[in-house]
């Protein structure tokens, strides 16, 4: 026993003395790569890789193929363009189940053959990835070079070690679902965002490699800091140049600084020099005001690397004594919170249709979004950005390993991975204003991140917390809490709602972030006076009752949860997800959007005639709470003889309601009960055979400052196509949205018309969807040019292609036919 003892303790010494030499031993220094200048490969830095990709959908019978070898023939592949939503083709399922929007678990493989250039020699070739949905791999030549687990953030992958410059590359993808249960709502599936390929010497800038921030801010004066971290510059003499511009081009300031002298690092984070700017243009959402900043690193005096990075000026402040300012003044977030989809494009990510729905919600008074419950696209802040709108950033649902999570890997082991992806990423938007963490997990120690911890979720956040402001300590964060008590006293509890405490984790959480339960919040208040409060998610079937329940003055703003339909989170077959909203998911609008718009616009006058539905609404207990819509309809067309129930919303101090050109009363906006503001009911109205209906809205002195009118529609007699843009780029990439409708011979939507249409297209452009505003359909929405219209309704998407030219639309809908005529432009 003494002998084996000796003999451990012998070779415990041996390794401790060989560990410490190996640990001080001298390195090799790595023999500096040469860099060359950018101006020789400019071109190549960075290319849209979006289209002309193969795709071949995983089967029972091909499941057994060897998709990532560069030697497989693809030639019988399909040939599509990117951004692309596999799942969403796929046909609906009842079997599939509702949460993920009754389309079935699938995976796919995208390849593309590309001549790698010979002036890439010695470079470092990448690709810039938005994201692979739900998880997948990326191949080059045979060789697995990355992967992702949680396909809502980005990535990077590097084919520098195995690309060829005497014969082909091919890059495969892999794009996977993931299991069932891997999620509560629909993710599609795919290469569902950008790709690039980007070209950059050894000496470069790291991927979000620029920070930018804005120290001080006022409408005198403002400073800005930059910080660049710049990988690969050792035994190089490297230099970095930054020039801040105006959105004319014109250079504001100009600073310069070189690398730090002591230090190992590889990749190293500089902090240039403030730059002051006079005078400054804030950013705000009423105007959205975009600075460039040039970052240009050189080595040994040549240009090597460069980038153009916007960013906005503006100063963000929170305090329980008045929730949120935007420069020096209160600003309350009017908002939306939703999943990422955009109706018949499923999970697919394009600009267009991005900028659409954001316009939308802009012109009935939103100011907000929240990004629930992951990251939304790169593009998608840069947009906000431009447009106007305050986004609420998201990470994940639950910091769960199990339950909502579909990686392969534990949530718990890559965390560290997806927060500095995600920050880094977005942390130069001026649109986002809040870091969450999370959704609804504090009622559940299996949902709040590592084991053992049992204190929901207060040391995850903490953890996560310290990570986010490693790299942006420039914003708060917070957490959405799902609606219980301390404790995870939930509403099956029989003291639910006597003991209101609010829940541990928004106690910590630098925004206390309330799902629901709006009218609980004064008595949290109570117990915690210094909480910050924001409702992250309102019912929509409680109309203005939770934007009336807000103390304005002390709260951040509010969110209606799903004020726009998305696919997934069904409550039953046929219904194929959300559709509890002000919105269909063609961004029509509903009546009831109009009742949230006059009160998000108090000061544009407003009036707005709904039929409530003799069929009756919906509700249903959702997450604890209870959710639904009436059904309210927009048209005056009915049985002959009928009574109909009738609502007017305005912000207006009264509304006179004329039939048939009878005036029938007028009656006051009840402005007392929060449930009722803004809602006048008129009950029993007689149809007649028809005509006209309207509502003329009048101020305190009786003038008129509002009015709706809506007219019985005749027989339809033909059809009507209006696009939504006058301008269409031929870049491959831009969209148009052609509304078509069927009219009667005043030129009023006809809505008893539900033939099928059909649409046939010629020219510079291919036909994406079709859309009749269905949410409770059997057929899909993509590669389809046949579909029945919905009252009088139906919408179509159309892609441009590269080359311009005259696009050609046809429709036809039973005796119907209209011809629409356009063309793309290069500019």
């Amino acid at each position: 026993m003494k002998r084996i003892l000796t003999t451990f303790l012998t070779a415990l010494s041996l390794t401790s003395s060989l560990t410490a030499q190996a640990q001080y031993q001298d390195v090799k220094a790595k023999k500096a790569e040469t860099n060359r200048p950018l101006s020789e490969f400019a071109e190549h830095r960075k290319t849209l890789l979006d289209f002309d990709w193969k795709f071949m959908l995983v089967t029972a019978e091909n499941k057994n193929t060897d998709f990532a070898s560069p030697a497989l023939d693809d030639s019988s592949w399909r040939t599509l363009d990117l951004p692309h939503d596999f799942q969403f083709e796929q046909p609906w399922s009842k079997d599939a189940g509702g949460a993920r929007g009754f389309k079935p678990m699938c995976d796919g493989w995208y390849r593309k053959t590309f001549r790698a250039d010979a002036s890439w020699k010695g470079m470092r070739v990448t690709l810039d990835i938005g994201g692979i949905i739900y998880l997948g791999d990326v191949y080059l030549n045979g060789h697995k070079i990355a992967s992702t687990d949680y396909g809502y953030v980005g990535l990077e992958a590097d084919l520098t070690p195995h690309l060829r410059f005497d014969s082909d590359n091919v890059i495969a993808v892999y794009a996977s679902t993931g299991p069932k249960k891997g999620s509560r709502w629909y993710t599609g599936g795919g290469l569902f965002r950008d790709v690039f390929l980007k070209v950059s010497n050894p000496t470069h800038i790291a991927r979000h490699g620029v920070f930018i921030t804005t120290p001080e801010v006022s409408r005198e004066h403002a400073t800005v800091g930059i910080q660049v971290e710049v990988d690969g510059w050792q035994k190089h003499n490297v230099r970095i140049l930054a020039r801040v511009k105006d959105n004319d081009g014109r250079t504001l300031g100009t600073v310069e600084s070189g690398m730090p002298e002591h230090t190992h690092q590889s990749c190293t984070e500089v902090k240039m020099p403030i730059v002051e700017l006079p005078a400054p243009k804030l950013w705000s959402p009423d105007t959205p005001y975009l600075y460039d900043a040039e970052i240009i690193v050189y080595s040994n005096g040549i240009a090597v690397d460069s980038v153009h990075e916007s960013f906005g000026i503006r100063k963000l402040d929170f305090s329980p004594e008045f929730g949120f300012k935007l420069n020096g003044e209160k600003f309350f977030l009017k908002g939306n919170s939703g999943h990422h989809d955009l109706g018949a494009l499923g999970a697919a990510s394009h600009d267009k249709a991005i900028e659409r729905m954001m316009m939308r919600l802009k012109e009935f008074g939103y100011n907000t979004i929240r990004c629930s419950h992951n990251p939304y696209s790169e593009n998608f802040v840069r947009i906000a950005d431009r447009v106007g709108l305050i986004i609420v950033d998201e990470l994940i649902d639950k910091w769960s390993d199990r339950d909502y999570w579909g990686g392969r890997q534990p949530f718990t082991d890559i965390w560290h991975k997806l927060i500095p992806e995600w920050v880094k990423r977005d942390r130069n938007r001026p649109s986002v204003i809040l870091w969450s963490l999370g959704n609804e997990l504090q009622i559940r120690e299996g949902w709040a991140g590592f084991a053992g911890m049992n204190d929901w979720g207060v040391t995850t956040y903490r953890i996560f917390d310290q990570m986010v402001k490693r790299f942006d300590n420039t914003r708060p964060t917070t957490v959405g809490m799902f609606p219980a008590r301390a404790g995870a006293i939930t509403r099956k509890d029989k003291d639910f709602n006597d003991y209101l405490v609010p829940p541990e984790l928004s106690c910590v959480t630098e925004i206390a972030s309330f799902n629901y339960q709006s009218d609980k919040y004064a008595d949290y208040l109570k117990y915690k006076p210094d909480m910050i409060i924001f409702q992250s998610e309102a019912e929509t079937s409680k109309m203005l009752e939770p934007y009336y329940n807000m103390n304005h003055e002390r709260n951040v703003g509010i969110c209606y949860w799903g004020a726009a339909e998305y696919w997934g989170e069904s409550n039953g077959w046929p219904k194929k997800g959300w559709n509890y909203s002000f919105f269909g998911h063609t961004m029509r609008p509903y009546p009831q959007a109009y009742l949230i718009r006059s009160a998000f616009m108090p000061d544009e006058p407003l009036v707005r005639i709904g039929v409530i539905d003799s069929k009756g609404g919906e509700s249903v207990s959702w997450n604890d709470v209870i959710v639904g819509r009436p059904s309210i309809l927009d048209h005056w067309n009915f049985e002959n003889g009928s009574t109909q129930n009738i609502v007017t919303y305005t912000n207006a101090h009264t509304v006179e309601l004329i039939v048939n050109g009878k005036s029938i009363g007028t009656k006051t906006n009840n402005g007392t009960r929060k449930d009722q503001r803004n809602s006048i009911l008129w009950q029993d109205v007689s149809y007649g055979e028809g005509g006209t209906i309207e509502a003329v809205a009048r101020d305190e002195a009786g003038k008129t400052v509002a009015r709706h009118k809506m007219e019985t529609a005749g027989e339809a007699v033909a059809l009507r196509i209006e696009p939504e843009s006058d301008t269409w780029k031929a870049d491959g990439m831009d969209l148009l949205y052609l509304n078509i409708t069927a009219v009667d011979r005043k030129g009023r939507t006809v809505p008893g018309f539900n033939e099928p249409l059909t649409i046939e297209t010629e020219g510079a452009a291919t036909l994406l969807a079709i859309d009749n505003g269905d949410h409770y359909t059997d057929d899909l929405f993509l590669d389809v040019n046949t579909k029945p219209m919905l009252q009088g309704r139906m919408q179509a998407i159309m892609r441009s292609k590269t080359a311009d030219g005259r696009v050609i639309v046809k429709a036809k809908a039973g005796s119907l036919k209209q011809i629409y005529k356009t063309k793309t432009s290069a500019q």
